[in-house]
């Protein structure tokens, strides 16, 4: 075991430039392998990847002073300094493993393009026809324009064994140096000045003020130098032309590095150093250690034309890979996108993959995303928790049958102890038993959420192997990110929910609020607040609007309600109570007190007088709703109405409902002007619109029956005998309306 995890940690470290290191971390990387039990030759031998810092035997002296401390230096260290510079752990997909809270679930780091490992080298040709002069014009004509001022450096002086350069001259133009040099054919030293053929030349890439040499003295950000001293040049090669990299000029420094000139076109300096990291980061993460001291838009790199102790610096190419920064970069986030590859249906006809199991008969299936909207006091809440837990005991929900699993329900928005009294309370007033409770996880996240970008990840990974079926997310506006209204914005969020979905085979189940103004004139697609994007991006909508109920339907109500108090009390109290109680009196509230009073003993009728008033309070207190949906895998049904007492929602006794007009179905102004018409013109307006739907009936058929009458108007069967009795000009016979004259007649009720 120690051995793999030593070769673990010598492979970690591959990803740690020390270049890129301060003093004390480099340091602290020494102390790390040394308790890890490593070797200063390994130390040593990594160290020497920085060329300019490093000092031969100064790890072997260093390596005798780490003799341990209370709070020593761990391998955790060299793993954090990966960690930031792209690695990532490598696992098998068999191998079961503990997730910390950072990592990455079910997406392969972004960015690479070269496997690691896979890379093989692209040899490099020297010239065969040695020209400096046309090297150096050809470098110049590609980076420069004419009137730019252009930093070289001739002179070097030597320390510790290295040539280094001097601050050089940059009073030149390109178009002055490019004139010399084609006048000076056969001699580059003529224009640039003698230089030690030991040491080379070097250049600067970026145009100067012709002031100075620094950063400050750069006119325009155009390109970053990307040089790797510790990869084959073959392979530095083959890197920077895999990765399409918008290469101006590639040089060969007359060593171990090709120096690649890449096009930044930057805008400013701030803007330059966001764009060098990140180009350093896709070299870093495909295999290419760059040099991270190269980052000033004043380095020098090296000059083509020049021998090197004995060794030329050339040109290997010019404006290879893309063309720009912006096509670079939109490619090499694009290519890593992680899309399946198209399908041939012909290879997989035959064989088409089954569905995904049903989640909710006729709604959802298991994997794909619901939203239920709705205004506030629709009780979307207490709606989604009787769905979670009809699905972990898997009964019914309102009038759909769901499976059975485990379902995790996210509560966004309640305490806790509130959240946990509202699920039993649904229990208690389902008369479920819980049965099978255990299935029924709750994640309490109130005043802990997190954007659902960050939110998602974490999800994922404490829903991972419990084999949830539902996840339900209650509500979203407390992790929605971004401009609501926005689009594309919202496009990116509800993508977080095909994420819980794609990684956890659950089907994502959530709630959002309507827009303010009135809902009734809008199709139901049209209702939930801001962007389109989150009626149209989930498989199954549910949408909630209230129905506006009147006085008559209110008594209606309760004496229903009041009806069934005294039938249970009957029921309980009086055998053969029916043979005492007329049919009629059956559906009278007047009429079953009275018998209940004549029947119960005093007391049992004290204790049904205080039921039937909870009964009539609950029906005064209780309101009404109307659900569409918008489906993608189902056939569409028809609205279903609801009552909501809290604190359920049931579809009994909604009959009543089905002529109800939605709240806000007209504008304010109409409501008003109807509410002053008087009764006679009501009553008008409906003689006239039965006229007209027969006559338009009547034009399709010969005969006119109660259904086209019905589909016509847009009413029930109930209502449309209704408005034939009111008129009194037509009669019904076997299902068809038959119009006569304009004395009023008897309509047949029982057709």
């Amino acid at each position: 075991m120690a051995s793999d995890r030593q070769e673990d940690i010598a492979r970690i470290l591959d990803y740690i430039d020390p270049a890129s290191l301060d003093y004390q971390e480099w340091v602290n990387v020494g102390m790390a392998l040394k308790e890890a039990g490593h070797t200063a030759s390994e130390w040593d031998s990594w160290s020497k990847r920085d060329p300019k810092r490093y000092n031969a035997g100064e790890c072997f002296k260093k390596w005798d002073t780490f003799r341990g401390a209370a709070a020593p230096v761990t391998a955790g260290t060299i793993v954090q300094l990966a960690k930031d510079r792209g690695w990532r752990p490598e696992r098998s997909i068999d191998e079961s493993y503990e997730l910390d809270w950072d990592s990455i679930i079910g997406t392969k780091d972004d960015l690479v393009v070269i496997p690691k490992g896979w890379v093989e080298g692209q040899d490099v040709t020297e010239p065969e026809e040695w020209s400096p002069t046309a090297q150096l014009i050809k470098y110049l004509e590609t980076l420069f324009e004419a009137n730019d001022n252009v930093g070289y450096v001739t002179q070097s002086w030597h320390k510790d064994g290295k040539d280094l350069p001097s601050a050089g001259v940059c009073d030149r133009t390109a178009g002055q140096l490019i004139q010399d040099l084609n006048k000076y054919k056969n001699d580059i030293g003529a224009t640039i000045g003698d230089y030690n053929p030991e040491a080379g030349a070097w250049i600067r890439f970026n145009p100067l003020d012709g002031k100075g040499v620094k950063n400050i003295n750069v006119t325009e950000f155009r390109y970053a130098l990307v040089e790797s001293d510790n990869t084959e040049i073959d392979k530095q090669n083959a890197i920077i032309r895999t990765l399409e990299l918008p290469v101006a000029c590639l040089v060969h420094s007359g060593k171990k590095s090709i120096h690649a000139i890449v096009k930044i076109d930057a805008a400013n300096y701030e803007e330059y150093q966001k764009r060098v990291e990140f180009l350093y980061e896709v070299c870093r993460k495909n295999g290419l250690n760059v040099d991270t001291q190269n980052k000033n838009p004043s380095r020098l790199s090296r000059m083509p034309g020049i021998m090197r102790n004995g060794r030329k610096q050339y040109l290997i190419d010019t404006n290879i890979g893309k063309a720009t920064w912006k096509e670079w970069r939109e490619w090499i986030e694009g290519i890593n996108d992680d899309l399946p590859d198209p399908v041939n249906m012909a290879d997989i006809w035959g064989h088409i993959p089954d569905k995904k199991p049903v989640l909710i008969e006729n709604l959802l299936l298991q994997g794909h995303k619901m939203l239920v909207a709705g205004p506030s006091k629709a009780g979307k809440s207490f709606l989604l928790i009787e769905l979670a837990t009809a699905i972990a005991e898997g009964k019914q929900w309102l009038k759909w049958k769901c499976a059975k699993g485990r379902v995790l329900y996210v509560n966004l928005e309640l305490d806790d102890a509130s959240c946990l009294h509202r699920i039993e309370d649904v229990y208690s007033a389902l008369k479920w038993s819980p049965a099978h409770i255990e299935n029924l996880d709750v994640w309490n996240l109130r005043g802990k959420a997190v954007p659902m970008d960050k939110l998602a990840p974490k999800l994922i990974r404490r829903a991972a192997k419990k084999n949830y079926i539902a996840i339900i997310i209650d509500p979203i506006y407390k992790v929605i990110t971004g401009d609501e209204n926005s689009a594309d914005q919202m496009a990116a969020f509800c993508n977080q929910f095909d994420k819980v979905c794609a990684e956890l085979g659950a089907a994502v189940i959530y709630c959002h609020h309507h827009s303010k103004g009135s809902q009734g004139g809008k199709r139901s697609m049209d209702r939930a607040s801001g962007s389109g994007v989150f009626a149209r991006d989930p498989d199954a909508l549910l949408d909630l609007i209230e129905l506006e109920t009147n006085d008559k339907l209110t008594k209606q109500e309760a004496n229903k309600a009041v009806c069934r108090v005294c039938n249970k009390y009957l029921t309980d109290h009086v055998n053969a109570w029916e043979d005492k109680v007329g049919q009629d009196d059956i559906f009278s509230e007047k009429a079953m007190m009275s018998h209940c009073e004549a029947l119960l003993t005093q007391d049992i009728f004290k204790n049904l007088q205080k039921d039937a008033e909870e009964a009539r309070r609950i029906v005064g207190e209780r309101t009404a709703w109307r659900m569409d949906a918008t489906l993608r895998e189902f056939g569409k049904f028809n609205p279903v109405n609801l009552w909501f007492e809290y604190p359920i929602h049931t579809t009994e006794g909604t009959d009543n409902l089905k002529d109800v007009d939605p709240e806000g179905e007209k504008p304010a102004w109409q409501k008003a002007i109807e509410k002053r018409k008087p009764k006679e013109s009501k009553s008008k307006e409906r003689r006239e619109s039965i006229e007209t739907a027969y006559e338009a009936c009547k034009f399709e058929s010969e005969e006119v029956s109660i259904s086209s009458l019905e589909e016509y108007l847009g009413l029930t069967k109930n209502s449309v005998k209704n408005r034939l009795r009111e008129h009194g000009g037509f009669e019904i016979a076997n299902g068809i309306v038959h119009k006569m004259g304009v004395k009023k007649q008897e309509i047949d009720t029982d057709t």
